[in-house]
């Protein structure tokens, strides 16, 4: 859950957005490097007089600057392609779940389950109990085991929406016609929110996500629950 004057990520409940925050530092620090090469040398070429004639006309400084870019975007490619893959590998999930976005809210089908399928809104200010999170609660959490696979079949009924769940590392396009998947794992219980990321009409920002991880005995009693109320 992000909190005010936050900077940074969300913390990680997914061991692919442990990745990708690892993936972010290194990055950065990449970057951070080049930017503080590049101003020492601007700040030296402003305040100083001196001329070095190596430095004018040099085919040894010309191969250095040419290779080491070219090995930096290396160092920067190839963690990134190992997590591209990473996200897209889906491995013999242990549960399939439905998301259909519609305007403006969430519908879920447990796949698994012939009679598992249910609405998700958002909960009005007005009706918030204490405690609950403003824009972002829901009357009907998503519901997952923890610690094992899920997969998400994502879609939309009308316009274009996007399933997106930042603690988990977890953003796809819900297209009407189309089933895109994607798939993660909660590494610990909890609840975690997220929003459409695409902007999909008037009441966009009022259609939240909030997908709440429970070890998977609970799950099962729920799951049960969910059955017997159909």
């Amino acid at each position: 859950m992000a909190y005010p004057s936050q900077l940074g990520f969300q913390d990680a409940a997914s061991p692919v957005m442990e990745e990708l925050l690892h993936f972010h530092d290194h990055a950065l620090m990449i970057v951070f490097l080049i930017s503080t090469l590049v101003l020492y040398i601007i700040v030296a070429m402003v305040s100083t007089k001196l001329t070095n004639m190596y430095l004018l006309d040099s085919q040894e400084i010309e191969i250095i600057w040419t290779i080491l870019p070219a090995i930096i975007l290396i160092l920067i490619a190839l963690p990134s392609l190992r997590i591209l893959y990473l996200m897209d590998e889906i491995n013999n999930p242990h549960l399939t779940v439905k998301a259909i976005g519609h305007q403006w809210y969430w519908s879920y089908e447990y796949t698994d389950y012939q009679e598992i399928a249910f609405d998700s809104y958002m909960i009005p200010t007005q009706d918030l109990a204490p405690g609950q999170f403003r824009l972002l609660e829901v009357d009907h959490r998503m519901v997952v085991p923890t610690e094992a696979p899920i997969r998400v079949l994502v879609t939309a009924e009308d316009v274009l929406h996007s399933w997106a769940v930042p603690a988990l590392g977890v953003k796809m396009d819900a297209v009407p016609g189309r089933l895109n998947q994607t798939a993660f794992i909660t590494s610990r219980p909890g609840v975690f929110y997220g929003q459409c990321s695409e902007i999909c009409g008037a009441n966009h920002s009022f259609m939240p996500i909030v997908v709440e991880a429970i070890p998977l005995k609970y799950f099962q009693d729920w799951s049960t629950l969910m059955l017997e109320d159909t």
